[in-house]
């Protein structure tokens, strides 16, 4: 056995339960959506209800959560604070990076105890849950509120995955603050698919008697929040600032409910650590950049971060989920590239876009000139962009966290995840 093979049976034990005839995947039953709050509650209260004891801060939103609640966690650690929790999602090459205490994730082996330890309880949620046995996301997510107990977190702050409302997530009965940080068009098939629709989801994460914190600019989206918040007696603030750096901003006033002084905000971002596959520039001649933006308005700030680079040209590795909007991100990135290649992720966990269409809508919106071509192997896609690409070029791999995983494991594989406990070299010991 290597030194993670107990890690890797883990995690095999628990993505095949995707498998299990009763599994549901996120919104599936519409009439029912309550099912993943309760069942999520139900193995928390198997395991004596870890979470009760926590002060939570909840991020959610189309583009930016992650790297919100990283800032946020960050400028917790800065104030002092010892043992602050963090919960994101996705992770993007392997499980333990959604589980993290101050600079460090949770270690394999105590990942690989933790599953030993819930299986029981795994167990008696599917023979004795009304409403059916809780999925791997329920799972892990429960597992994470274990380790953070264990650790003795008093603050933890929770990326939501999905929507908002009924996330497993949402299973928290309270929270300090709660943020959104804009809303647009993503994950439709499961929140709906008119902006209202996506915001009723996810103002659903507002807790009575707390805060709430927005960056959304639209008068009526922001009507409904006012709305929610004053039948919960919770106060509202819109944070009004530039688009480029309204990440900070909102990181920056959610600390500042908490009581943390401005000088310590600043501290707190500038100790934060790079987050994995969000324009990760991994190397400069030419320039390679990773990133995983998947929905529209990720894909225009990506677009936006380009203009801040200096290249000649761009070719472009792109491959997406089957699930997103696929014509309207092709068209606001392919138009950039020199180079187009497009290719596919090779994942289990989600289906990727069929490369002919991809392939025919890269040819649709690239400009006269541009070349165009479809290559299966994601890596062998890298390869021809290197080729083409000359030192003062440019290369982007996007549209999708699972090819910006996949690839990424070139500079970053896997076991050296595990064994620093880091995505990225830039972390304080």
């Amino acid at each position: 056995m290597t030194n993670f093979q107990r890690y890797y049976n883990s995690v095999k034990y628990l993505e095949g339960l995707h498998n299990l005839p009763n599994d549901k995947v996120y919104m599936e039953d519409p009439d029912y959506p309550k099912i993943y709050l309760n069942r999520t509650r139900f193995l928390l209260n198997l395991l004596n209800n870890p979470d009760r004891n926590m002060d939570f801060v909840h991020i959610t939103g189309t583009a930016g959560k992650g790297s919100v609640s990283n800032l946020t966690q960050s400028i917790l650690m800065a104030s002092g604070q010892k043992n602050v929790g963090l919960f994101t999602s996705p992770y993007v090459t392997t499980s333990i990076e959604k589980i993290k205490v101050d600079k460090k994730f949770i270690a394999p082996d105590e990942f690989a105890d933790l599953v030993e330890e819930l299986k029981p309880y795994i167990d008696r949620a599917y023979l004795e849950s009304p409403f059916g046995g809780p999925s791997f996301f329920e799972i892990l997510f429960c597992l994470a509120i274990v380790y953070f107990a264990k650790k003795k977190c008093k603050y933890v702050v929770l990326e939501v995955a999905c929507g908002g409302r009924y996330d497993a997530t949402n299973v928290i009965e309270k929270s300090l603050v709660s943020a959104i940080t804009n809303i647009d068009y993503d994950h439709m098939n499961a929140l709906g698919n008119t902006l209202e629709k996506i915001a009723w989801e996810k103002i659903g994460i507002v807790k009575c008697k707390s805060s709430f914190l927005t960056t959304e600019k639209r008068p009526g989206l922001l009507k409904m929040f006012r709305t929610e918040c004053k039948k919960l007696s919770t106060r509202f603030q819109q944070i009004k600032c530039m688009s480029d750096n309204s990440n900070e901003a909102l990181a920056s006033a959610i600390a500042k409910q908490l009581g943390i002084s401005s000088q310590i905000i600043k501290l707190g971002i500038t100790e934060a650590v790079q987050l994995p596959a969000r324009f990760e520039i991994l190397e400069t001649k030419p320039l390679l950049i990773v990133d995983g933006a998947h929905n529209v308005i990720k894909m225009k700030n990506t677009v936006q971060k380009l203009k801040s680079q200096k290249f000649a040209n761009l070719s472009l590795v792109i491959g997406i989920s089957n699930d997103k909007q696929i014509d309207k991100i092709t068209k606001v990135i392919a138009p950039k590239a020199k180079h187009i290649f497009v290719t596919r992720f090779q994942s289990e966990r989600r289906k990727t876009a069929d490369p002919i269409i991809l392939y025919n809508l890269a040819k649709r919106y690239s400009n006269a000139g541009s070349i165009v071509e479809m290559t299966l192997d994601p890596k062998q896609a890298l390869m021809k962009a290197r080729t083409v690409a000359g030192p003062k070029d440019a290369i982007l791999v996007t549209g999708s966290f699972f090819l910006a995983g996949e690839l990424r494991q070139l500079w970053y594989p896997e076991e050296w995840i595990l064994r620093r406990r880091q995505s990225v070299e830039n972390i304080l010991k």
